[in-house]
């Protein structure tokens, strides 16, 4: 079976801790603090691998954990840094939160390489806390524990053209006449388990990568069938084609099928059926009977719908380069910018969900002033300069609170507000 989902715990590296220790020389009996700094943990990163193209290796390992960083040490030696870790997965995996069901990252388009989980600072050593009144300081920070998450993989391949249809109506020979691809075909039901994937070379027209989706049957979008597995795929193409069986073979309803899978497309993600479609309607070679053929019916039905119904045959070729023709014009008049899915979680925000804050208004310098763990947390992990960091930054004000509980205070357009060393004046977003 086609593995295109998985579930499994990733896991930064902590931290080293801070090291407590003093000089001891020949002709220095009272030598200070040289306890050295914690290393930091390792990151733990997804990286697109072209030479996969499903799950299948999380199957067998659950697990996936950063190396720790390495305790500091005396004469201030800093610790080694925890080595990172490297998760390889295909391109067009979606990593999600296990528990919101959230986008962290989609490893699609330029997105090639991605830190999911950075390692957690090493601590301080104990040479950091000496002061004229504590001149031997026997403690040191320990070091910030990594993040662990449950996530859940899915795979949805990327391609310019969807390829869809009830079973057996020749999608696999069709795909591999086409195209580079070279699908098992065999003529009985759900032969195709796999979405298999292909390119079209057109001379003079550049080409297009086509996926024939496998499964669709009538209440696939409740995950009767393999649909529910396979419907995911269509969600990156741009064009539709529908083949159907317009010989009627074995007696299918070439129309009905069609409304049929575009019903399981609705359900599944109404913007699914709002893609340009096209009609393969395959099988001409088997009309025997031109004057009860349902080709005239089929087109009648859809092209007043705006949707262009072209008769082949995948087996002798016949209309082929016509009907690939046209979806190579369809896309063009189509933006090709890829589907990326946006990030709509980020993990580091888990750091920082059990520590409190406050929020309060100092009348006499007229500033309003949030302070507290939580936000001295967040700002030595959060580059505020970077555009991305920015951007976390503003969300996690909204989803911590921090913003409700200043318009509790009367906070307006233009006051300022501080956060132990940053300070920015409040507009609203």
């Amino acid at each position: 079976m086609f593995a295109d989902n998985a579930r499994i715990i990733i896991k930064s590296g902590n931290g080293g801790n801070g090291h407590v220790s003093f000089r001891r020389e020949k002709y220095v009996p009272n030598g200070g603090p040289d306890g050295g700094d914690g290393g930091q943990g390792g990151d733990l990163i997804f990286q697109v691998d072209d030479g996969l193209n499903t799950l299948a290796d999380f199957r067998h390992k659950r697990k996936y954990a950063a190396q720790n960083g390495e305790e500091g040490g005396k004469r201030n030696c800093h610790g080694k840094k925890g080595e990172d870790l490297i998760v390889k997965v295909p391109a067009g995996t979606i990593i999600r939160d296990a528990e919101t069901d959230k986008v962290i990252a989609d490893m699609s388009g330029d997105n090639k390489r991605q830190i999911v989980l950075h390692g957690g600072k090493g601590g301080l050593g104990n040479q950091h806390f000496a002061t004229a009144t504590m001149q031997a300081p026997k403690y040191a920070q320990p070091g910030q524990p990594g993040i662990e998450l449950e996530v859940r993989l899915e795979l949805k391949v990327i391609a310019d053209v969807g390829l869809v249809g009830f079973p057996n109506v020749g999608k696999s020979t069709l795909l591999s006449r086409v195209s580079n691809a070279r699908p098992k075909i065999a003529n009985y039901h759900f032969t195709t388990l796999n979405p298999n994937l292909g390119v079209v070379d057109l001379d003079d027209a550049g080409g297009f990568v086509i996926a024939d989706i496998p499964g669709l049957i009538e209440g696939a979008a409740e995950g009767v069938g393999l649909g529910h597995d396979f419907l995911r795929h269509i969600e990156r193409t741009k064009v539709i084609i529908h083949m159907v069986d317009v010989a009627s073979v074995e007696g299918r309803d070439p129309i009905a099928d069609i409304y049929a899978i575009n019903k399981e497309l609705e359900s599944y993600n109404p913007q699914l059926a709002k893609k340009p479609q096209v009609i393969a309607a395959n099988k001409i070679d088997a009309i025997y009977d031109e004057a009860n053929s349902a080709l005239p019916i089929l087109k009648e039905e859809f092209e007043s719908k705006g949707i262009k119904v072209y008769p082949i045959s995948a087996v002798s070729g016949q209309g082929l380069r016509e009907l690939l023709y046209y979806v190579q014009e369809l896309l063009s008049t189509i933006d090709d910018t890829p589907i990326i899915y946006e990030q709509e979680f980020n993990p580091e925000i888990l750091l920082f969900q059990e520590e409190a804050f406050t929020v309060e208004y100092d009348e006499k310098e007229n500033v309003y002033l949030v302070e507290g763990p939580k936000i001295e947390k967040m700002l030595g992990y959060t580059n505020i300069d970077s555009e991305k960091g920015f951007l976390f930054f503003q969300k996690f004000l909204r989803e911590q609170g921090i913003l409700e509980e200043l318009e509790n205070l009367g906070i307006s357009e233009g006051d300022t507000v501080r956060m132990y060393g940053l300070q920015f004046d409040y507009y609203k977003n």
